[in-house]
């Protein structure tokens, strides 16, 4: 058994829904990402408790996701391009019934990745600026579903 599995070699693609509802079957790679937030689910207790309980029982109410998740990318005039790109095809996707699917691909997964249906941000956001660092802009996505693990969709 491997003692774990490196972040070494993630990669993260959106695709644009051909068939509302349904994973894309192209992604396109965004690059210079350096980071990837999670998305964290939880579940609701409900409360099952009876007068005759001694002590409060529950019931497992629905799941509960993360409303949000950050991406950071290296900002360059290339990855700019790619995210106004994405933006630009997320609001024509979004005025014809479409979602935008997210993927985190890693070879060290098996086969699989993670996949979100979410909405990136209206515009690019003003990234903060400080002396003598890397130029880094946090990309906010809003997740509109998690579908957790599937079959990997990897470009050629």
């Amino acid at each position: 058994m491997l003692p774990g599995v490196s972040t070494l070699g993630v990669r993260f693609f959106y695709g644009i829904e051909t068939t509302a509802g349904t994973k894309p079957a192209t992604f396109t790679e965004l690059h210079r990402i350096n980071s990837i937030g999670g998305v964290s689910a939880s579940t609701e207790n409900i409360d099952a408790s009876a007068l005759e309980d001694l002590a409060t029982r529950y019931v497992a109410g629905r799941s509960e996701i993360d409303g949000s998740l950050a991406v950071t990318v290296n900002f360059t005039p290339e990855t700019k391009a790619e995210w106004q790109t994405l933006i630009s095809a997320y609001q024509t996707a979004k005025a014809d019934g479409k979602s935008v699917w997210f993927e985190t691909y890693s070879d060290a997964l098996g086969g699989d990745a993670f996949f979100i249906v979410a909405e990136p941000p209206q515009i690019i956001p003003q990234p903060e600026m400080n002396q003598n660092e890397l130029l880094t802009i946090e990309m906010p996505l809003t997740v509109n579903d998690y579908k957790g693990m599937d079959s990997a969709v990897v470009p050629t």
